[in-house]
């Protein structure tokens, strides 16, 4: 079989969920099943500098990993212009000649990638994993309005309210075109049952989409924290920070539990690139206002196990649905319990009271009630602990999408 992976970036610059699940299963199918192929990551000069003379380039070691430089990307329809430049991936793609082409993500590639791909590979089976919301909310994919709330889907005048000075024609015009874009794919495939039924709910065809969980790599479990007084007081914050993740929640959170006299410690780990001016301004504001907690900056999956293991509860306090964060499944691989919101994907990976907490989401002071409850609860951590299960790994999904490759291209041949 052979198979062309195309994503939305390369998680050696820019290690989101969905770069390095994508990665991870285009190296497990390649590794422990035989599949030939190529990783194809979109970028821009934000991500690595344009080199003269192609549009492909190398990165790493790796010679079936590539770069593809596309910038003119137009978010709100998912929309790449620069068709001159696609046009150059057609020699890799005839040479490959692929079986299956699996689109991780639309962002960069555009719609138009998707047509000239099939027009390159007609005889490809295309399968698309919808990681997030992008094709339903031009809100950058988060179903969050602009001033903060949850959004239930996509609709006229919903949208319109976050772009005012977008004619109408403009939200029924994308809708339409994700729709019959994304109707000719053979298979698409949602993390969660939750974002299953947000794209049905939207229009999209339920027999073809299918819950497709996530997947990690195996590492040995980061031994528990030493706790000689029995008490876990130690918050870990593992992810991108931005608005949407809730990282000022957290720490309008710790600042309510110093009022309040609880001992605690928070330690936001990840990076801060592409955020705004404004928000870094508040962040550095909010980390100098709150004492119990700091912030250590990126990190790499190698140094996860020794971060985790200098904290007690993973605190995922996302101010939007979710579908599936990555950084839960690693919480648990590393038998530590997740406070996170009550909605979305996270409700659906984390049982409240069964190997976690649900909190209120974007609110501080319930947030902070939940973590006082967490840490103050005599025996609360160890039972939570003993009833995390293992995530499914990287080895196990691989082997569900080779059957779905298959199951799709005997489909056809049927």
């Amino acid at each position: 079989m052979k198979l062309l992976f195309l994503c939305h970036n390369h998680p050696s610059l820019q290690p989101g969920g969905t770069e390095v699940l994508a990665r991870n299963l285009f190296r497990e199918l390649r590794d422990r099943h035989q599949v030939e192929g190529v990783f194809l990551a979109a970028v821009t000069g934000s991500h690595r500098e344009r080199r003269p003379g192609t549009m492909l380039q190398g990165i790493g070691d790796a010679a079936d990993e590539m770069l593809v430089w596309l910038g003119h990307f137009d978010r709100f329809f998912l929309a790449q212009p620069d068709t001159y430049g696609l046009a150059s991936l057609l020699p890799l793609v005839a040479e490959l000649a692929p079986d299956v082409i699996h689109l991780h993500h639309a962002l960069l590639w555009g719609v138009e990638s998707i047509d000239l791909l099939r027009r390159a590979a007609p005889r490809a089976r295309f399968i698309f994993t919808a990681h997030d919301f992008f094709p339903l909310c031009p809100q950058e994919g988060q179903m969050l309005t602009t001033a903060g709330r949850l959004c239930g889907g996509p609709s006229l005048d919903a949208c319109q309210g976050c772009f005012p000075g977008r004619p109408g024609a403009d939200f029924v015009m994308r809708e339409l075109q994700m729709r019959d874009v994304f109707r000719d794919f053979d298979r698409i495939l949602t993390p969660s049952a939750f974002a299953r039924n947000r794209y049905i709910a939207a229009g999209w065809p339920a027999e073809r989409i299918e819950v497709m969980p996530n997947g990690l790599l195996p590492v040995p479990p980061a031994p528990h924290r030493p706790a000689p007084d029995g008490r876990r007081d130690r918050i870990g914050f593992f992810g991108h920070l931005n608005r949407f993740k809730g990282s000022l929640v957290l720490l309008a959170a710790s600042r309510q539990l110093e009022a309040a006299g609880v001992a605690h410690r928070v330690t936001l780990h990840g990076g801060a690139a592409y955020q705004s001016e404004a928000f870094m301004e508040t962040l550095k504001a909010d980390l100098a206002a709150t004492p119990s907690a700091n912030w250590v900056g990126p990190y790499t999956a190698a140094e996860l196990p020794g971060l985790i293991a200098k904290v007690d509860w993973v605190v995922v306090p996302s101010i939007w649905w979710e579908n599936a964060p990555l950084v839960i499944q690693e919480a648990f691989l590393h038998r530590r319990p997740v406070i996170c919101g009550g909605i979305g994907g996270m409700a659906e990976m984390v049982r409240d009271g069964v190997d976690g907490l649900h909190a209120p989401v974007n609110d501080p002071v319930g947030l902070a009630q939940c973590i006082r409850n967490a840490v103050e609860s005599d025996g609360l951590w160890e039972r939570l602990v003993a009833r995390i299960e293992a995530p499914p790994t990287i080895a196990e999904v691989a082997k569900r999408h080779l059957t779905l490759y298959q199951d799709a291209l005997e489909a056809v041949s049927a």
